[in-house]
């Protein structure tokens, strides 16, 4: 009898999870991609382990206080791009963009980045939760051209193969996994 109430228990609960999920609006997506800010040096990893070269277009889902951008911009002298659905958060990246001069190659878009266009990437970076990287992959696998790179941190992409794996230690002794795939 125990058994069966904590089984029906679950249950519900899980019901109750599924509609608040279904009945959210587009700017509670937010809540699958929440911010939290990546470590320098597992930024400096990111754009280590993808390859990126001078010139290149990239693109950081979720840019949050776009320090992905701003290191792709500044270090690679890419042509580095950000989504960012919070808007205090664009404003936070677009201000340090502007207050470090670095507006001819840092951009940063306010807006869902489900509804972006990636086909001229040559590298993404993506800090998902396993949600978004759900809904994010059928866009990409119809975007992103021949030879693009997709660096995912922590959370992978279950129907691509990556073709290397990195786990690294941040300052504070936190491991990071990240996952890189060539399209």
């Amino acid at each position: 009898m125990k058994t069966n109430s904590l089984l029906l228990s679950r249950l519900g609960a899980c019901l109750v999870v599924t509609c608040v999920i279904f009945a959210q609006d587009k700017r509670d997506d937010a809540k699958v991609a929440p911010y939290f800010p990546t470590p320098q040096a597992v930024v400096s990893k990111m754009l280590q382990l993808g390859e990126l070269k001078a010139g290149e277009k990239m693109y950081d889902l979720g840019s949050g206080d776009g320090r992905i951008v701003i290191m792709a911009a500044r270090q690679y002298r890419a042509d580095a791009n950000g989504v960012e659905l919070d808007e205090s958060l664009y404003k936070q990246s677009v201000e340090r963009i502007r207050a470090l001069g670095l507006g001819a190659n840092a951009h940063i878009v306010l807006g869902d980045l489900l509804e972006q266009d990636y086909s001229s990437a040559d590298l993404l970076t993506i800090y998902l939760l396993p949600v978004a990287i759900e809904k994010v992959t059928p866009i990409l696998e119809k975007q992103l051209k021949k030879g693009a790179r997709v660096i995912a941190h922590d959370f992978e992409f279950p129907q691509w193969t990556p073709a290397k794996i990195l786990n690294i230690d941040d300052a504070e002794g936190r491991s990071h996994r990240l996952y890189f795939y060539r399209r």
